[in-house]
């Protein structure tokens, strides 16, 4: 692959063949209301596509379609070993289409290219690739019953899945949805973020090329209360997987109760500590490890370390090294292959994080750096990296998820206060802590209630280690085997002998 430039990028941008239809079927079709959804470039603020725009009438066709495929068993009941075939040629198209696939991406959210390039296309298709190896490998039991009795307890899709996705990583979260559904046999209905269709509606043209089956795999752009709202309140949907805010994903509940008590899985909010205690022995890697827990993505991210919970004795040090990683990321042209951080997804999301900057102000926390738009002259929906000292965790800054650049600075005393600061939210996704005393490290991953607590380091993960919340940060597993356990279910079937 050869090194190209951000001119190189803009001519391929201007280029670019960009899929406008929902994908129902094995094909790209209007909304059958003719409405479309305006698509805009963040580093400009300029339009680079309308794309259909879903409602409840696109919903029911694609459920038909979807439960057709289904009841068919052109998918549910193929032989895993050929599903696996396609899941696997599904990755390779994935890989094979990755500099057209990553510019869809920072073109649709602001994602640097060099970002969307070498880790969100890459990431997806290992996604696939991993829950193809698992379809072969998933076993059903024989239970302990009486000698005249046989009892199989065998695992079965569900049928129709829909998994609504968010905007920050829009073809790394699809595909962790889409890679366990289809791996478990079931047909799956993917609703984008309305800022972020493209790469989920060339991935579903990427799958029916690699040889799933027509209807097996649709996605439907559209908003949140009309194409999102619909699939939860659909009788024939059987699940709904979702990841965004815990606002929405408590909608999500009360669509499945009004409707079929269909499955929900929620991964959402996140307000996630950073604990680093004056007996790290390594205080250059805990910054760096704060700075990019926080201002990767621009801070766009579910599990961000957005609270920084430090030990009085090397708050000043630590808030110095803190300091100087984000004085250094500076916010350029996403089309730039040089730019670490891009903009904002939308002016919305801008306006709403200056807003929690401007409030913390208010509030009596200091801005140690940044705290600024920038680049207005772009058109383009840029803040700087910010980091607020003096902030007391009862503050909105700390206590609420602002999904942008933003970290908060928390003094505690000791290590009981730290957990005790640690836990004193709403939200449950992630923590970290920076002890070099194995029994402090023991302790808070114990009593931290939270899905993922990293020690000595923050954001590693793998395919194979789940991920998800605890608290209103969600439930169910997305990543690792974990997953596929969400798009299946247990029949018990006795034969007498």
């Amino acid at each position: 692959m050869t090194q190209q430039s951000t001119q190189d990028w803009k001519s391929r941008a201007e280029q670019l063949s960009i899929r406008k239809g929902a994908f129902i079927g094995g094909a790209f079709v209007s909304a059958l209301s003719g409405k479309v959804l305006p698509c805009l470039f963040p580093g400009t603020g300029t339009l680079v596509a309308e794309v259909a725009a879903c409602d409840a009438e696109d919903v029911d066709r694609a459920v038909r379609v979807a439960r057709a495929a289904f009841d068919s068993g052109v998918w549910s009941r193929m032989a895993p070993a050929d599903r696996k075939r396609i899941m696997l040629r599904f990755s390779e198209l994935l890989l094979q289409n990755r500099e057209e696939l990553a510019l869809l991406e920072t073109l649709n959210v602001g994602k640097p290219i060099t970002n969307a390039l070498n880790g969100d296309i890459p990431s997806a298709a290992n996604c696939i690739a991993f829950y193809a190896e698992a379809v072969d490998k998933i076993y059903g039991e024989v239970a302990p019953t009486a000698a005249d009795l046989t009892t199989l307890v065998m695992r079965e899709p569900l049928g129709v899945v829909a998994a609504v996705v968010p905007w920050n990583y829009p073809l790394s979260m699809t595909a962790w949805k889409v890679g366990p559904a289809l791996a478990a046999g079931n047909s799956v209905i993917v609703k984008p973020a309305e800022q972020s269709p493209f790469t989920a509606l060339r991935m579903a043209e990427l799958a029916t090329e690699a040889g799933v089956p027509a209807g097996v795999l649709n996605v439907l752009p559209g908003y949140g209360e009309t194409a999102g709202q619909a699939l939860g309140l659909h009788m024939d949907v059987d699940c709904v997987t979702f990841t965004g805010s815990t606002e929405v994903g408590k909608l999500f509940l009360q669509y499945a109760g009004r409707s079929n008590a269909k499955r929900v899985s929620l991964e959402l909010g996140g307000k996630s500590p950073q604990i680093v205690l004056d007996d790290c022995d390594d205080l250059d890697a805990a910054a760096r490890a704060v700075a990019a827990g926080i201002f990767t993505n621009a801070g766009q991210v579910c599990n961000a370390g957005s609270r920084l919970i430090v030990q009085e004795g090397v708050r000043e040090a630590l808030l110095e090294k803190v300091m100087g990683h984000a004085q250094v990321l500076t916010p350029a042209d996403p089309l730039d292959p040089a730019t670490r951080l891009g903009p904002l997804v939308s002016e919305e999301q801008m306006t709403r994080v200056l807003g929690y900057i401007e409030g913390a102000r208010r509030d009596g926390a200091r801005v140690v750096t940044g705290g600024r738009r920038v680049l207005a002259e772009s058109g383009g929906w840029f803040v700087e990296p910010t980091v607020f000292d003096r902030v007391d965790n009862a503050m909105a800054i700390a206590q609420e998820e602002v999904f942008g650049p933003v970290l908060a600075s928390i003094a505690v005393s000791g290590f009981d206060e730290a957990l005790a600061v640690a836990n004193d939210t709403v939200y449950g996704l992630a923590a970290s802590i920076w002890t070099k005393d194995v029994r402090k490290a023991h302790r808070a991953a114990k009593e931290i209630r939270a899905g993922v607590v990293w020690v000595n380091c923050f954001d590693r993960g793998t395919m194979s280690v789940p991920f998800g919340g605890f608290k209103q940060s969600g439930f169910g597993r997305d990543k690792s085997l974990h997953a596929i356990e969400k798009y299946m279910d247990w029949k018990a079937v006795w034969f007498a002998t």
